[in-house]
């Protein structure tokens, strides 16, 4: 009998119960001037004035009437690069900054460096903490919580600089594990150090059966990699021959759905899947409950503070950026339904700082979102305003009507012969009559939206398909980034890039 699990189980419901559950929006009032408070005397809060915010009867509006929207270019710039290059103190956040996170976002791009400070790692951890006190919602066996969790990042050795340490996200986080969780973390934090991915995952699978892994937490096309390449290692068929007991995989970094066929392909058995909105810049939500749409809870009342600006054209320009004049609306305006660009303010000393992510509200007494794209990877070229959620919803569509299993896939709007047409590449080890597909792609494509239909009958002159192996996007990451690490190809390509692309794939 799983003693031990048991005590575990109930201690967690018991403590999901009485700990005070504070209204997401009086939380986000307590963490902006809590943000404010401690960051007053910073060289950012004097410049904008917070001492003087912080007087104000509405903080939330005044904060977002005195300070201006920031993406990163804007707040490395001003702030982050000289704050980093010459050690300052109390710049954009009390102290010090220790490390700071490398995000490319999209391959082909040089890394963004975040800042990541002591506070940051110490939300990033109650978050995690949270998400714990939530899973005995998802009615997992008592011996569940006495397994180990394999956790699949970047390295763990992170890169020295004067002042300051520098890796990715996953790879920070990392080397911040906490003592008593060191006999739950796998690989370890030996294994995890290994700096080339092949390695580590090869020291993964010669450890592998000594491990009772019960929960799996990573990006999904690099864990699917890494489990074949353990079936490949201990000749077995599925990964529930190493690690029976595995009963859940967290996934991170991008949209589960596309991955769901081509993954569960590698199990004996279902498991739950819950996904997380870890970024470099905080750990912004996850999945509280099981739900259909995979919604995850935002993290209210953990060092980040949240405005969201409608993804409509009054407050986005046509590169896709935010207006400085955009009105944002905090939780307590939100509806339903709307996709959002999502803004926040952070205890790592960014404010009002643009993410990229667009997201969607399903539940606005929960704060439960999800994911619709990135601001900048909304296919509308010529008006057919495509986002990635419908993107990922007809490829669903199409690996049902075509029997595929699609993980991967990335579209542009290419010019032939002064014309538009969109150009898909599919990522499938399986293939078909291209022509056939892209008309079954093109038809649910004008069902489901009608500003794609029009565009169809105007400016966009045809829709075109090729069908390349999933391998072929991951090397094509290895070749811009690196393998495992926090990098993917982007769903839509810009018409320079897509051509590079397009040459790569097709010496594959």
């Amino acid at each position: 009998m799983a003693v031990i699990g048991n005590i575990i189980k109930t201690t967690l419901e018991i403590a999901d119960k009485l700990i005070p559950d504070k209204s997401p929006v009086e939380a986000q009032k307590a963490v902006l001037r809590h943000l404010l408070e401690k960051a007053e005397k910073t060289a950012f809060g004097q410049h904008h004035e917070f001492k003087a915010i912080l007087k104000e009867q509405n903080i939330q509006a005044a904060f977002a009437s005195a300070v201006p929207y920031h993406d990163y270019d804007l707040m490395n710039k001003r702030w982050w690069q000289q704050q980093r290059l010459e050690g300052l103190k109390d710049h954009t956040w009390p102290g010090t900054t220790g490390y700071y996170a490398l995000s490319a976002g999209t391959t082909g791009k040089n890394s963004k460096r975040i800042p990541v400070t002591e506070e940051m790692l110490e939300a990033i951890r109650k978050t995690s903490i949270l998400q714990v006190l939530n899973s005995p919602n998802f009615n997992f066996p008592a011996d569940f919580f006495e397994k180990e969790i394999m956790m699949l990042g970047s390295s763990a050795r992170l890169k020295r600089n004067k002042g300051w340490q520098e890796g990715e996200i996953s790879g920070i986080s990392a080397s911040n594990i906490p003592q008593w969780f060191e006999r739950f973390y796998r690989p370890g934090k030996k294994i995890a150090s290994i700096t080339d991915w092949d390695k580590r995952v090869e020291a993964i699978a010669k450890n592998a059966k000594e491990w009772d892994i019960g929960a799996m937490a990573g990006i999904p096309s690099w864990n699917e990699l890494m489990i074949k390449r353990l079936l490949e290692y201990h000749k077995v068929e599925n990964i529930h021959e190493i690690w029976p007991n595995l009963h859940a995989f967290v996934s991170g970094g991008v949209a589960f759905e596309p991955y769901r066929k081509s993954f569960e392909k590698l199990l004996a058995r279902p498991i739950t899947i819950m996904d997380t909105y870890l970024a470099s810049e905080g750990f912004l939500a996850y999945q509280a409950r099981p739900n259909r749409e995979m919604a995850m809870k935002l993290s209210t009342n953990s060092g980040l503070y949240f405005e969201f600006v409608p993804f409509t054209e009054d407050h986005i320009d046509e590169l896709g950026s935010v207006r400085q004049d955009a009105k944002s609306v905090g939780l307590e305006e939100v509806k339903e339904g709307t996709d959002y660009v999502i803004i926040i303010s952070t205890v790592s000393g960014a404010w009002r700082y643009i993410i990229g992510d667009t997201i969607r509200f399903t539940n606005k007494d929960r704060s439960e979102i999800i994911i619709t794209g990135r601001t900048k990877h909304f296919l509308n070229v010529v008006g057919s305003q495509l986002s990635v959620i419908q993107m990922n919803k007809a490829m669903k569509a199409m690996e049902q009507q075509f029997g595929l299993s699609i993980p991967e896939f990335t579209v542009a709007a290419v010019r032939e012969n002064d014309e538009y047409l969109h150009h898909w590449y599919i990522g499938s080890d399986k293939k078909t009559d291209t022509k056939i597909f892209a008309r079954a792609l093109d038809g649910h494509l004008q069902q489901m939206n009608k500003a794609y239909k029009m565009a169809r009958s105007k400016a966009l002159k045809d829709v075109r398909v090729s069908i390349t192996s999933p391998g072929t996007f991951h090397a094509w990451i290895v070749k811009n980034k690196s393998k495992g690490g926090q990098v993917k190809v982007p769903r839509v390509m810009k018409e320079s890039d897509f051509l590079k692309w397009q040459a790569f794939a097709q010496k594959k």
